[in-house]
């Protein structure tokens, strides 16, 4: 006799838990018991739901299960960062990370949405090792689930532990796009973790068609990783800008800010490596890029990795640019990098998997033709 393949709850939107729970002859109301539990509570059991009928939870015993994904290791920054190393369903090598960024009374965690990347961003780690699968909705919102948990027993009345969420990890969300929408959905709705729209953020190199299929589904906030302030220079840094140029990208970031239901700014993620995008010139051209969009400017220093090719700027050229932008009128922070004693800084996130692209092979014969 064959094993039932149990239902993961853990990943199911509110919405889709209503459908399973009605699919199974119970009252929706069961979801947002559920939900609470899985979401508020941590539980990890049928059995700890006590407001739950017994005769329904030995029901879901049978058929359904609450399982995140395997943590593989957790590492602890010298500055307070976490960084996992998640196992997926796609087995024991293939991994994710995910980081969690401590500031005073904000804590940030950065979740990926795929093993490996799709794309190939020349100044990316995660980039160069090629692509394996997508992540299910499970192993996304479980993401966020394993985070609160490490901190001990979710109190839904206590302090937040994750007050922020960006996909900002492994892969690019958008070319993932139904799992990390419900994902997302979890995030925000009041019966799991309740995060404000403003406080779930999703970046995205550019997969234009997508944004605007996005803010048809959600409202969340929107970064862009644009890196270059012309086509040129963004083809060969952001290569999926070949086929969706800067002009098509800033005119979908419009769309979505005009069909948000409150006024709201783009964040404009600007990696910034000596030599290759960080002159005034390019400042300049930045400024006069981004006119007329509504946006802040998130400059962020190279971290770097082995045989990247490129290198991290110096505090001097980085205020320069930044000063620039600024006295054209944009808001404009440099992020500080945190966890690159454990390679949890941004671009550094690797992981470990099985690279159906060969893309690494391809990346590390090449190195090895230049050194």
């Amino acid at each position: 006799m064959t094993d039932i393949k149990k239902v993961n709850l853990l990943g199911l939107s509110p919405d889709k838990l209503i459908e399973f729970f009605e699919s199974i002859g119970e009252k929706k109301f069961r979801a947002t018991q559920v939900i609470k539990w899985i979401h508020q509570k941590g539980a990890e059991s049928f059995e700890e739901m006590t407001d739950v009928s017994k005769a329904l939870r030995a029901k879901l015993e049978q058929i359904c299960e609450i399982r995140g994904p395997e943590v593989v290791s957790q590492t602890i920054s010298t500055d307070g960062t976490r960084k996992w190393i998640i196992r997926t369903e796609g087995g024991k090598n293939d991994c994710v990370e995910t980081v969690l960024i401590p500031d005073g009374d904000r804590a940030t965690l950065c979740v990926s949405s795929q093993v490996g990347c799709s794309l190939d961003c020349s100044f990316c780690s995660t980039g160069k090792q090629g692509f394996n699968r997508n992540l299910t909705p499970a192993e996304i919102i479980g993401q966020v689930w394993i985070a609160i948990k490490s901190f001990g027993p979710m109190d839904p009345n206590g302090p937040r532990r994750v007050t922020n969420v960006v996909m900002m990890g492994m892969g690019e969300p958008l070319m993932n796009f139904e799992p990390v929408v419900d994902a997302m959905i979890l995030m925000m709705h009041d019966h799991a973790y309740g995060l404000s729209k403003r406080r779930v953020t999703l970046s995205t190199s550019g997969v234009v068609p997508k944004i605007y299929e996005l803010v048809k589904r959600t409202d969340v906030s929107l970064a862009i990783s644009l890196h270059a302030p012309n086509d040129a220079l963004r083809n060969e840094l952001v290569p999926i800008n070949k086929k969706y140029p800067i002009a098509e990208l800033l005119e979908a970031c419009q769309f979505y800010l005009a069909n948000l239901p409150d006024k709201r700014h783009i964040t404009i993620e600007y990696t910034l490596m000596s030599g290759v995008n960080d002159n005034e010139e390019q400042a300049y051209e930045l400024a006069e890029l981004l006119k007329d969009l509504e946006c802040k400017v998130n400059l962020i220093p190279f971290n770097p990795f082995p045989h990247s090719g490129y290198e991290k700027p110096s505090n001097n050229r980085t205020r320069r640019f930044q000063k620039i932008l600024a006295d054209a009128g944009y808001t404009v922070t440099v992020r500080t990098t945190r966890g690159d004693d454990i390679d949890a800084a941004c671009g550094q996130l690797v992981g470990d998997f099985h690279d159906k692209t060969r893309r690494s092979q391809k990346y590390i014969e090449l190195r090895e033709v230049k050194s």
